[in-house]
């Protein structure tokens, strides 16, 4: 079989830049998942200091039904938020701003709010990216094995090649 370095140069090619292609996803996706894990950890920090959980707090339907017994001056649905609950929502939190070292009081309710919307982004790109690996594995596999192309010999060699300088 007649070996063109050409054609071999050029599968080289292909395979390297869909598999580097494919280790950037990868290491985004794990960069991502070091942002989302670090959010949900703060959102639960949150959680405890206002002593909620996300299922906790009464829906405005439990709300509304409580106080139907009382005064009808009163509003019968009360508007109450799922991680602030009974906590003083306008109690000062620090955080730290985004892509900065600095530090700012920011009301709870604001703190939450968004990180929670930085949740909902965060799960947007993380499904997106996992979408985007399994194209670029479809993409691997569709051009096949390496030795389809390339002799055997061939890869062995490049196998077996070692990056040492030559003394003489």
């Amino acid at each position: 079989m007649e070996l063109d370095p050409k054609k071999v140069v050029e599968v080289y090619e292909r395979y390297e830049a869909v598999g580097d292609q494919f280790l950037l996803v990868r290491n985004q996706m794990v960069e991502n998942d070091r942002e989302r894990n670090a959010n949900r950890e703060a959102l639960t920090a949150l959680r405890k200091k206002a002593k909620t959980t996300k299922t906790s707090v009464p829906s405005p339907f439990d709300s509304m039904m409580k106080d139907t017994h009382g005064s009808s001056a009163k509003a019968l649905v009360q508007e109450v938020c799922s991680t602030c609950g009974s906590h003083d929502s306008s109690e000062p939190t620090w955080m730290m701003l985004l892509g900065t070292d600095l530090f700012a009081a920011v009301p709870f309710h604001a703190v939450h709010t968004m990180l929670e919307k930085d949740e909902k982004r965060m799960e947007f790109e993380s499904k997106k990216l996992q979408s985007l690996l399994k194209e670029k594995t479809l993409l691997l596999s569709e051009l096949g094995a390496l030795a389809d192309s390339v002799p055997p010999s061939v890869i062995r060699s490049l196998i077996t090649l070692k990056d040492q300088p030559s003394v003489r």
